[in-house]
């Protein structure tokens, strides 16, 4: 009797052993899998989505996230084309974008005010927009880079003209104003803290300082209109599990940073733990949440590149981002 009690009880064990793994690999296989392309090499921009990732965030929403550099295809045609559901990119191109009938949504704002500006070594003695003028700028080939250039050094009755533009591709910013140019545009954020780091003083305009049309929101997350219409749980998923990634990335710095280290170890150590340090504040800032945006935000930039003939057309706003699928 013993002796089949002792079979009976092994016989519901294993099959209890084996339920529960199959459960478990049941669960791993009802994982949605979903990839987000970034803008750029991993950076503190990013590291709410490494977090949520490394964190279990997206699983517990039911996502796998394969987070993906862009390659030459870059973000914004990958998500717009479908290839991607979700990207890394900037309210300049989804304005763009939106304008040549691109179907690019912005659905968050990662950072709540822009932290771009042109920088310059103090030795070139670059102090104000008056200043650029006979100077050297290494820039990437954007005509909004001369346009929002020409709006601000008009303010001071300087002429545009008066530049000489480089376009200096991925050169480093230290190599390029010790080799080729005087000044360029960075985002304080990195470039300006590895200066910091660098012992190398900046003089640092930020954008926003000279028009508020300019404080735009830089950079965002994006989908396109058809994942937005064809599967919006996944949107609200994804955008459930990167809040809580970037919220932890605004409470936890340190623990922050090494998440991102160990995702992308390459990356120096000391550059990210003071990056993410400077900023964690500024990625909610003064917003009831992180990641939402205001419609006068989009409508005073779109207004800008307009009046300053980057667009062909007028933005409808309403439709190049949504607030709908943030946590509540």
């Amino acid at each position: 009797m013993k002796k089949w009690m002792f079979i009976i009880c092994s016989v519901f064990l294993l099959t209890a052993c084996g339920a529960g793994e199959d459960t478990a690999d049941e669960k791993k296989e009802n994982l949605k899998k979903v990839s987000v392309v970034l803008d750029w090499t991993p950076n503190t921009n990013h590291t709410g989505l490494y977090v949520a990732k490394e964190q279990g965030y997206f699983k517990d929403q039911g996502l796998d996230v394969d987070i993906i550099l862009p390659g030459e295809a870059g973000a914004d045609q990958l998500v717009a084309s479908g290839k991607a559901e979700f990207g890394v990119g900037y309210q300049e191109s989804v304005t763009q974008a939106r304008v040549q009938d691109v179907p690019l949504v912005s659905i968050a704002a990662v950072i709540q005010h822009n932290t771009s500006g042109f920088a310059s070594p103090k030795s070139k003695g670059i102090e104000k927009p008056k200043d650029f003028e006979g100077k050297s700028y290494g820039g990437w080939g954007s005509p909004v880079e001369k346009a929002v250039m020409d709006s601000i050094m008009k303010q001071e009755n300087a002429h545009v003209e008066k530049v000489n533009f480089i376009n200096m591709g991925d050169t480093d910013f230290f190599t390029a104003v010790k080799r080729d140019v005087d000044f360029a545009w960075i985002y304080y954020g990195w470039t300006g803290i590895e200066a910091e780091l660098r012992g190398e003083d900046l003089n640092m305009m930020y954008v926003k300082d000279y028009s508020d049309k300019l404080d735009y929101y830089t950079p965002v997350l994006t989908t396109n209109e058809s994942m937005i219409k064809s599967d919006p749980v996944t949107v609200k998923a994804f955008l459930a599990a990167t809040s809580k990634g970037y919220q932890y990335a605004i409470d936890n710095p340190k623990e922050a940073g090494n998440i991102l280290l160990e995702a992308a170890p390459d990356l120096d150590k000391e550059l990210v733990m003071k990056s993410q340090e400077w900023l964690a504040p500024k990625y909610k800032d003064d917003a009831q949440r992180w990641g939402e945006q205001k419609l006068e935000v989009w409508e005073n930039y779109a207004s800008w590149m307009y009046d300053n003939e980057l667009l062909d057309k007028k933005l409808e706003s309403k439709k190049a981002f949504t607030n709908e699928f943030l946590p509540k």
